[in-house]
């Protein structure tokens, strides 16, 4: 992988190059002061005072030749101004069509500035990030605090892009003041919720929208969907490709999402009389539930390699095999068989197609509206989730029809049948194929990895977390330094086993997906044994059991919504990780049976406190999880997002298994039994985060 240096050298604007970031001559200084610490020739608070003025030498230069820029730019601007003024009285329309082409430019050349500010600000978190590595030092927090809240903070400017909004502002009034509006007085803040359809526009929204990011409630809930963005930012337009992009398709991919996430929980209250119904145990219910996500870990590999090649095929592949488990999932009660009960439930699992449902939003949704197109996944996600357990809280009825038998344990499997159907017809006629130019050159597919400017996402006061990127970057820059050869570009190139994803898993990363483990876990543990719980000791009926899910399920937008808008500008990530994973500890210690008589008030504070606490920590976690894992894992068959969602896979099929071997030991300790292994994944998971972070900061 090139330097950071030397990608900073290569994107930088010929004509600015003076007045960017020192990268080079900086990391030099933290090299030096590293071997003259060691020698116990410089003290510490020297070091401090050095590199803190150091720092705001080249801020300074930063922001001030911002300022001259912005300047430029509203001269330009008001000079243009007068022209369009005298058009007002007398319109003509090539000087018109003139003067948006001169807005245009403007715009392009603000594009630009946008580009110059970015690639400052990836260059200060890296320089600092590397500091603290070097030197051993907490500089980032002291230096950011000191800095940013001051009254004349010039990181502010950096960070914040101050008074680059006015500028945005002015050529979008202006130019949809140009626009022929056939007879509208309204102006563009009379109509907000109709924005001017322009491409400069759009390419500079995009742009102040990927620096400006701040955590609010859709960025929050679009990281569960661990969907990456684009590596660095480009100084030029970012024309959306109107042939890959459809929205119907897009919705058809929500839409299978939705359905996927009803099939796995529609049947989580009634699991327990099915099974029993054919002469297994109540704690079966456990394999039955647990069958579909085994073979998922199976289907996410080849519906992710097959994502490669098409979208369509395996969509009509994954309705097909979901269409047949379903059926015969229901016909297992007429045929007396736990055995076609157990198959069915494994088709429906080997039609899992969200690895298609996530590549289709990362390759083929523009880049201005990705953010809100994972958002609707994770929603599409939480609502089958809660409308799941409420349909099968519904479907309390008995009847037949010929020899087949229609009661609440054979109608969830009728009603999702049914509904995968008419999904199949819907997608057959609706869904796109889009172009996948990609394909004729697989290297291409590394070209668009993860940002380095998420790093810029929270604004001066977010901690840094750089990844296996980074740290390959700062390897490189040190290579660089010391004159060895430049590592070969084919080390960005996409993994094609499993086996060469793993190499690249930094302890970071591993710290990360043990708590996403451990947070599936638990929540697998709450959500399936809950009708065998509730049943035995508070003899809930199938219509409490499904309300109770419903509930915990309608909290997930919510308690997104809080997290994302207010509590995380609040608190740092980390933070907010470690308080999550304690919640969810004490959740789960709260739902041991120990005091008698064990009761309704304890068990749902506790399955609450335990939900909502891994709802947080799932958002969280997939944040930082983007941020640490490697470029190389953001395309291809085995991606980021594949990773992830096969530790989630694993941990609800352990937790399955878990709740049908806990039913040998009676269902009296069956609680007990399988809260134990969730609580020991837990303090194993807060043990791992204390050590990764307090070496990391």
């Amino acid at each position: 992988m090139v330097a950071f240096g030397k990608k900073l050298k290569d994107r930088q604007i010929e004509e600015w190059q003076g007045y960017y970031i020192n990268y080079k001559l900086m990391k030099k200084r933290v090299k030096q002061y590293a071997r003259q610490i060691e020698m116990g020739d410089l003290e510490r608070r020297y070091v401090l005072k050095d590199f803190s003025r150091m720092l705001d030498s080249q801020i300074e230069k930063i922001v001030l030749f911002l300022l001259e820029q912005q300047g430029l730019l509203a001269s330009r601007i008001a000079n243009l101004g007068e022209e369009q003024d005298l058009l007002q009285t007398e319109p003509d329309l090539p000087k018109i069509a003139c003067l948006r082409e001169s807005y245009r430019d403007i715009g392009r050349d603000l594009l630009k500035l946008l580009f110059f500010v970015e690639i400052n600000a990836i260059g200060l978190r890296k320089i600092l990030k590397k500091f603290d590595k070097r030197l051993g030092y907490r500089f980032t927090d002291y230096y950011v605090k000191t800095r940013a809240n001051h009254p004349y903070s010039q990181l502010q400017q950096v960070f914040k892009h101050v008074g680059l909004g006015a500028v945005v502002g002015a050529i979008s009034r202006n130019l949809a003041e140009l626009e022929d509006r056939r007879g509208s007085f309204l102006s563009i803040y009379d109509q907000p919720t109709r924005p001017l359809q322009d491409p400069v526009i759009d390419s500079i929204k995009a742009a102040v929208d990927r620096l400006s990011y701040s955590t609010n409630f859709l960025t929050f809930l679009a990281q569960h969907a661990l969907i990456m963005h684009e590596e660095l930012p480009t100084p030029t337009e970012e024309p959306v490709d109107d042939q890959r992009y459809h929205f119907m398709s897009l919705f058809l991919n929500l839409v299978n999402t939705f359905l996927y996430m009803v099939n796995t929980y529609i049947i989580v209250p009634t699991a327990d009389d099915y099974s029993m119904s054919l002469g297994a145990a109540a704690t079966v219910c456990g394999v039955v539930i647990g069958a579909m996500a085994g073979a998922q870990i199976f289907s996410s590999i080849y519906f992710s390699a097959w994502s490669n090649k098409s979208y369509f095929q395996p969509l009509v592949f994954s309705s097909i095999v979901l269409l047949v488990g379903n059926v015969m999932y229901a016909l297992a009660y007429d045929w007396n068989s736990i055995t076609v009960l157990l198959l069915g439930r494994l088709f429906c699992g080997l039609g899992s197609a969200r690895a298609v449902n996530r590549r289709y939003i990362s390759d083929c949704v523009p880049l201005k509206i990705r953010m809100q197109a994972s958002a609707g996944f994770v929603s599409a996600s939480a609502l089958g989730m809660a409308c799941g357990p409420a349909l099968a809280g519904l479907l309390q009825v008995e009847f037949k029809i010929y020899m087949i038998t229609v009661n609440q344990n054979t109608l969830p499997g009728w009603v999702m049948a049914v509904a995968w159907l008419l999904y199949l017809i819907w997608l057959w006629i609706s869904f796109r194929e889009p172009a996948r130019p990609f394909l004729e050159d697989d290297d291409r597919e590394y070209s668009a990895g993860r940002t380095e400017g998420d790093a810029l996402e929270k604004g001066p006061t977010q901690p840094l977390l750089l990844g296996s990127e980074a740290h390959q970057d700062e390897e490189n820059d040190d290579q660089e330094c010391d004159g060895s050869e430049e590592p070969s570009e084919d080390s960005r190139a996409p993994v094609n086993s499993i086996g060469a994803a793993y190499k690249l898993l930094t302890p970071s990363v591993k710290v990360q997906l043990l708590i996403y483990f451990m947070l599936k876990y638990a929540m697998e543990i709450l959500l399936a044994e809950s009708s065998v719980i509730t049943s035995y000791y508070f003899n809930w009926t199938t219509g409490k059991v499904s309300i109770f899910l419903v509930c915990l399920g309608l909290t997930v937008l919510p308690v997104n919504m809080i997290v994302g808008s207010n509590i995380s500008n609040m608190f740092e990530d980390r933070q907010i990780l470690l308080a999550s994973e304690i919640m969810v500890c004490l959740g789960i210690i709260a739902n041991f049976h120990i005091i008698v008589p064990y009761t309704v008030t304890q068990y749902v504070t506790s399955g609450l406190i335990m939900f909502v606490s891994a709802e947080v920590l799932e958002g969280v976690n997939l944040s930082l999880l983007s941020r640490v894992m490697s470029s190389r894992l953001s395309r291809g068959t085995f991606n980021g997002g594949l990773l992830s969602t096969e530790a989630g896979t694993i941990a609800r099929v352990i937790a399955d298994a878990t709740i049908t071997l806990g039913g040998y030991a009676g269902q009296n300790r069956l609680l007990n039994v399988t809260l134990l292994p969730a609580l020991a994944i837990c303090i194993l998971a807060i043990i791992g985060t204390c050590l990764t972070y307090n070496t990391q900061y």
